[in-house]
Order: structure tokens, then sequence, then C-alpha cells
């Protein structure tokens, strides 16, 4: 089994990154071989609307045309057992380059048929991994709530089963003193870094060893 772990922040050591390798290395707990990509490293761009994913008879058709640092990766995927995406939330949303990949993984497989077929090859598990700094009480005031809801519908709809963990009220700076940053509680933000972030870790873990669990049926 083979398990790939998105990453769609621009920190390598981040807490975003923190988090999917400890689901990676939960996956590789159950025997599965893992790997991550960094999206922020790689040079490509979002759909392109060429549409020669949906081109009757063409050569593209159900995948993507594009050929950039994103191709190698599409493939990959392609043949991976299961997925594992984690991104920072900026301005109420995923970071734009997760936005752009997922545009480029997801629609190249939704047919324009009436019954909007998927056509991705086989069903697998997927996970969903977010961070931001802000308090866990903000979630349904901002939207965000609903926001989650509707990219683990989109997972479950292009490929499979799919889950959610949410870490809320993140560390974000080293030395909180060296930026304008006076709505947070240093201290606080510090204290939650030490009992809270270990727990989040330990749900990570255990999300990377669900989702390299084969599906009932499956070995």
């Amino acid at each position: 089994m083979k398990v790939m772990a998105i990453n769609g922040s621009p920190r390598k050591n981040g807490n975003t990154a923190t988090l999917l390798d400890r689901a990676l290395e939960g996956a590789a707990s159950k025997g599965a071989a893992t790997e991550r990509v960094d999206l922020y490293d790689l040079d490509f761009k979002g759909c392109a609307s060429c549409f020669a994913c949906k081109l009757i008879g063409g050569k593209s058709y159900g995948k993507c045309a594009r050929r950039d640092g994103l191709t190698p990766v599409l493939a990959k995927i392609a043949a991976a057992d299961a997925l594992i995406f984690g991104s920072p939330i900026y301005f109420g949303g995923i970071s734009g380059e997760m936005h752009s990949f997922l545009e480029r993984l997801v629609f190249p497989y939704l047919a324009y048929d009436e019954k909007h077929t998927m056509s991705f090859p086989k069903k697998i598990r997927t996970g969903w991994i977010y961070t931001m700094n802000v308090p866990a009480t903000r979630l349904r005031l901002a939207g965000y709530k609903q926001l989650f809801k509707q990219y683990q519908s989109l997972m479950t709809r292009a490929f499979g089963a799919s889950e959610t963990l949410v870490v809320t009220d993140t560390w974000q700076f080293d030395d909180y003193a060296k930026y304008v940053s006076s709505m947070f509680d240093p201290e606080k933000k510090a204290r939650r870094r030490r009992e809270v972030f270990p727990r989040d870790c330990e749900k990570a873990f255990a999300m990377g060893a669900r989702v390299a669990t084969p599906p009932a049926g499956r070995s």
C-alpha cells in the first residue's frame, strides 16, 4: 500500500507539515510505503480551462493535459492507495497552492455527463488536516465547519471514504514579541503548544493508520 501526503503549506517544518509527517508515521505503522509532497516546492499553476480532459476521443480525456511540476505528482496519486491533504487556513480558506492543486487533481476526473460521473480508477481513503491560529470557538462563526464539510464531501465523491482533523489555536512565531500580535497571549499559545498539540499529533497518527487500513473486502 502507498499513502501520499500533500502539504499545502509554504512551511516545510510548520504545524501542517508536522501533522502530515505524524499521519505518515501512522500509515507506516500499518506497513504502508509513504511519501510527502510539498506543493510550494513545485512549479505549477491551476486549471487552464483548456477542457482537454473532457474532449471526446482525446488522448488526455479524464486526466490533466498540462505538463509542469505537478504532472509526475498526479501520476503518482493515480496509483496511490490513500491520500492525506494538509493545509493552513489563510483568509478564510485553504492555501492558494492547495486550491490550484485540487483544480488540477479533481476536475479532470469529473465528467460533464448527466450523472456527473467521477472517473478515478478505484476507491481509496482520504483525510484532511487543517491548521489555523484562531480558537475552536471561531469555527462556526467564521463558517469554517461548512468549508470543511464541503471539501470532505468532494473527496468522498471523487475518491471514497474521507475524514477530517481540525487543529486550532496553533503556534505561529518563535518569538511573538518580534511581531505585531497583541491579539494573542504568547503564554497561552506556548502552553497550548506543549499540552494540546502533542494530542493533535496523536490524532494525526491515528488518521494515518486508519487510511492505511484497506476497506473491508480489500487486502
